[in-house]
């Protein structure tokens, strides 16, 4: 007995000596411990009071009569970080701030419902906008003020001022938040209207034209920096340039995709793609690398690659699949968030890129003699040339011309740039990574899972294909209800959150494309339970547009409606293309009339800003030009859907079967035993079937 007695006070003595050392390492924790976002965990040591997003806490603000003081960003955000440092982490600036308000901070990747409301507020006050993302509102959440990134000195100035104003002119500030409101409510207004769609050829043309004035046509993207890559408008215009074969607008498309594989926005050493570049030339990065444009790049240069062949778009799309498979992936098959920008230098303090650039005196010691042909390749020189004798490795020729230039073969060329670049990836390994935001967002999920079909599409590699159906089966395993609804955020072996329409719309789009490089049609079961679920929980009945938000959410300041294509396309430009390829699968469920229904509310942006509705423009082509189904019956229909899927058709779905077993409209009463047929129908009208892949292709 007394035994026991010893052991359990050992145990008792071992555990408080552990929460002292926890309370000596953490002089301060706050409410985020509880969470599970890295982003807001990396808060929950600050000495401000921060609390998450809940109910209970706007309801707390309101019964003390505390204005709300959110902060908004998120893990791989390098200005958050700095303003952690220099203000959230400062004592006497906290203490104010736990005195004077309820203070919250946002995950803006969990809870991008709320960050898009408090977003489009600062850009009515301010005329800008950004992470850190800083809102001082009324206890009810109706901002009155807001700011990015601001040193501690103005932060502090600034928070007095609004301290003093909330108290002395209350009517003031009640009268200014009102306004405010309306603002936001009717931004997101769209005017409902019964017209047809219309938009047609010379329309897309003329729109077309005007967006290309914008183009820059010698480095690529658009003329101005920072450049962001915009996978959707690339997309589009490689479509548009294989339909209309205009040629000069494949020729932007691949001077753009080239000076971006050839910048320092891509890791030539790991892989992947940085969030954008900050100059003209895509040399200098922000240097976070986020799972969104991975998974949107690696589709687009898989279908690059499948019109042009050009080997550098194989290479990127295979860089790009290792860095995210090595770096992003979770053993239960999901895909983690990001990289951060900062990671720990020599001198073991944070700083952005350091994992990433090189000096030429490191590179000089690393290659010895390969030094001087990395060197011409990479431009160790003063194109190249970041600061503090940094350099970002960047290209700027091909490798035929740097081979003539250097007296060697190409051959020669590649064997020194691949050894060279094993021997960095040895010697950066060796440094701390940069921070991992390990959370698994659902839609981001889903740009992944389209992503690997694409490459396993169009590249025919058998681990794409593998990767996409561990993901697709996480998803429908973790992040799928059984009544068609979706959580947005795993975990921790955790999933929460109330999935948002992005995640609804990525997540149906992958699994469409899953089940054309597969022909299973439970991803197509799948994908309608998901459908069926937003059209009874996120529809306009007035518009026929999807709200973000669902009808079971928390109720904001409005209920958005995002028709406008940014870095990632708009929700309900996504939907609207998952529903045409539903509708020529299923020609008897309404999708159709649905979809006709949401281009026509949009219409009339496609010629004044053809950019910013770029993946809605998809949906032109397909109404203006022929929409092909593609149905594959017999033994062999496997190895022809799998020849005709490596070549980009974009105005086509795929489907098939082994036998007369499925239910599909497309494959019913159209098998013949020992045959295998395939037939090209244009709204369910068929061609003679013909059983050969080039055939097929000679019908389209």
């Amino acid at each position: 007995m007394k035994k026991l007695q010893l052991a359990l006070l050992t145990i008792i003595l071992l555990i408080g000596c552990k929460n002292n050392q926890e309370a000596m390492k953490h002089k301060y924790t706050n409410a985020l411990i509880e969470e599970t976002s890295p982003y807001l965990l990396q808060h929950a040591h600050n000495p401000v009071n921060w609390e998450a997003w809940k109910p209970e806490v706007l309801e707390r603000a309101q019964k003390e009569n505390k204005p709300l003081l959110i902060s908004i960003g998120y893990a791989a955000c390098h200005w958050c970080h700095v303003m952690e440092d220099e203000v959230f982490e400062n004592d006497s600036i906290a203490a104010y701030m736990n005195q004077n308000f309820v203070n919250i901070k946002i995950d803006r990747e969990e809870r991008p419902d709320v960050d898009q409301i408090y977003m489009d507020a600062l850009q009515m006050m301010t005329g800008n906008g950004g992470w850190p993302l800083n809102i001082v509102a009324l206890p009810d959440g109706r901002p009155f003020w807001g700011a990015t990134y601001l040193p501690k000195e103005n932060w502090t100035k600034s928070l007095e001022s609004l301290v003093e104003l909330y108290k002395n002119e209350p009517a003031k500030v009640e009268e200014f938040a009102t306004n405010l409101e309306k603002g936001i409510k009717a931004i997101n207004l769209v005017e409902s209207k019964n017209s047809e769609v219309s938009f047609k050829d010379d329309e897309l043309q003329l729109a077309v034209q005007k967006w290309s004035t914008y183009f820059d046509t010698f480095l690529g993207g658009y003329k101005r920096a920072p450049k962001f890559m915009m996978p959707n408008n690339l997309d589009f215009l490689l479509h548009y340039g294989v339909q209309q074969k205009n040629d000069s607008i494949l020729e932007y498309v691949n001077t753009t995709l080239t000076r971006m594989a050839y910048g320092g926005i891509f890791d030539p050493i790991d892989g992947g793609f940085s969030r954008y570049a900050v100059d003209t030339k895509w040399h200098v990065p922000h240097f976070e690398k986020m799972l969104y444009d991975n998974g949107q790049l690696i589709s687009l240069y898989s279908k690059a690659y499948a019109v042009t062949k050009n080997p550098l778009y194989k290479e990127t799309v295979e860089k790009s699949i290792a860095f995210v498979r090595s770096e992003l992936s979770d053993s239960n098959g999901g895909f983690y968030s990001s990289l951060d920008a900062d990671s720990h230098n020599k001198d073991g303090e944070l700083e952005e890129g350091a994992f990433y650039v090189w000096t030429e005196t490191e590179l000089k010691q690393l290659l010895g003699d390969k030094f001087e042909t990395f060197k011409q390749y990479y431009n160790i020189n003063s194109y190249g040339l970041w600061e503090d004798e940094n350099y970002v490795l960047i290209r700027d020729k091909k490798d035929d011309e740097v081979a003539k230039e250097l007296g060697i073969t190409q051959e020669d060329l590649h064997q020194t740039i691949s050894e060279s670049i094993v021997i960095l990836k040895q010697e950066r390994d060796k440094r701390e990574k940069p921070r991992l935001d390990d959370k698994i967002l659902t839609s981001w999920n889903g740009l992944m899972l389209k992503g690997l079909t694409d490459a396993y599409r169009y590249l025919q590699d058998e681990s794409y294909l593998k990767l996409a159906l561990a993901n697709a089966d996480f998803i429908t395993a973790e992040m799928m209800n059984d009544d068609g609804s979706l959580y947005r955020n795993h975990k921790a072996g955790k999933s929460n959150i109330n999935a948002f329409l992005e995640d609804y719309a990525t997540v149906i789009e992958g699994f469409i494309g899953l089940y054309e490089v597969t022909f299973d049609e439970k991803w197509l079961k799948h994908a309608q339970k998901l459908m069926g679920y937003t059209l009874l929980h996120f529809i306009d009945d007035k518009s026929g547009l999807f709200f973000y938000t669902s009808d079971n959410d928390q109720k904001l300041i409005r209920r958005s409606i995002e028709i406008n294509d940014n870095v990632i396309s708009s929700s309900n430009s996504i939907m609207a293309n998952n529903l045409i390829k539903l509708h020529k699968i299923y020609p008897d469920e309404p999708y159709g009339e649905i979809v006709e229904r949401m281009v026509a509310q949009v219409q009339d942006n496609f010629m004044t800003d053809a950019q910013t509705f770029a993946n809605w423009l998809h949906l032109v082509q397909y109404n203006n030009h022929n929409f092909y189904e593609i149905a594959l019956l017999g033994e062999n229909y496997k190895s022809i859907g799998a020849e005709l899927a490596s070549h980009y058709i974009p105005n086509s779905i795929l489907v098939g079967a082994a036998n007369g077993n499925s239910k599909l409209p497309l494959l019913e009463n159209r098998y013949v035993p020992g045959e295998t047929m395939a037939y090209v129908c244009i709204e369910g009208s068929c061609k003679l079937p013909v059983n050969t892949a080039s055939a097929v292709l000679k019908q389209l």
